[in-house]
């Protein structure tokens, strides 16, 4: 039973004087209207309205339930309104901190979509691929991808997972050959991500359980976007998340290597000094970036 629902219907029937009424206004049958009450009335133990053929009155049960029923959804009603005036008239200052690919390929292109519904808000986006301290920094949000988060004190919100898988160019491939094992990567020019807990070494899962490869990039950058455009340009073999490989692989301009195994999957999260709901301007930044998430893996 959808207490504020009966509790709303309740209020209709005393102001209307009668269940037909009542009925015709919230769109349902008197009969349907009859039965919430009767089981609104099996809940609370008592009888609240008492009927005969040509009438209805109030018990003193059923006064003291409509005085606060009335009380509690006026309250219900004036919250709603605040939270809707306020969501509509957030300003301010936002400073976000995310990772440098993940800000770039995932968050930029939200903003506009966002700034156009909080025109009072002003944002500033931080990209850096190093974790900062949130409070030193004065951000009020930050983008993390990690397997998890150390406890703390900050305010945690997961919004997702990446998949990461190994890629190469057509043309690389074509050349050097594509691996049919894990154990062929050794032949292979890697690329590592120098910022990567898996620079050194690749954790794979597939026929026969984990797998543990030891690598010797060739070439080590800093950035993942970086790291994408050297294996399109087919200078070697390296890891891609889901959100960098979408597209060239799409398009045909990388090829998914040992698709039979899996690299770890990291964790997205959004974190904030303090609690979420207590922050509307953080609140509805997070909102719009888990329906871009929502977009990007349906």
């Amino acid at each position: 039973m959808d207490k504020l629902s009966v509790m709303n219907a309740f209020r209709r029937i005393v102001e209307r004087g009668s269940f037909v009424g009542a009925a015709n206004d919230l769109g349902v049958s008197p009969g349907l209207l009859s039965k919430e009450i009767k089981l609104l009335e099996k809940s609370l133990g008592c009888t609240l309205v008492t009927r005969t053929t040509r009438s209805m009155s109030l018990t003193e049960a059923g006064q003291a339930y409509y005085d606060q029923a009335v009380t509690i959804l006026s309250a219900v009603t004036a919250l709603e309104n605040d939270i809707r005036a306020s969501a509509s008239s957030l300003s301010g200052q936002l400073k976000i901190n995310a990772p440098h690919s993940f800000g770039q390929l995932v968050i930029a292109p939200m903003l506009p979509g966002f700034l156009q519904d909080y025109p009072d808000l002003e944002v500033t986006l931080s990209l850096d691929d190093h974790i900062l301290d949130m409070i030193e920094g004065g951000f009020d949000i930050s983008i993390r991808i990690r397997p998890s988060l150390p406890d703390s004190s900050l305010m945690v919100r997961r919004l997702g997972q990446l998949k990461q898988a190994i890629f190469a160019s057509p043309a690389y491939l074509e050349r050097f050959g594509t691996p049919a094992r894990p154990e062929d990567i050794a032949g292979h020019n890697v690329i590592g991500f120098t910022l990567a807990g898996h620079q050194s070494e690749w954790q794979l899962h597939g026929p026969g359980g984990p797998r543990k490869l030891a690598l010797h990039p060739r070439i080590k950058v800093g950035s993942s976007v970086v790291l994408r455009d050297l294996l399109i340009a087919g200078c070697g073999i390296g890891t891609l998340p889901d959100f960098l490989s979408r597209e060239p692989e799409s398009d045909g301009r990388l090829m998914h290597v040992l698709p039979e195994y899996e690299l770890p999957s990291p964790e997205i999260f959004a974190v904030t000094a303090s609690h979420m709901g207590s922050d509307p301007r953080a609140r509805a930044f997070v909102a719009h970036l888990q329906d871009a998430l929502n977009d990007l893996y349906s």
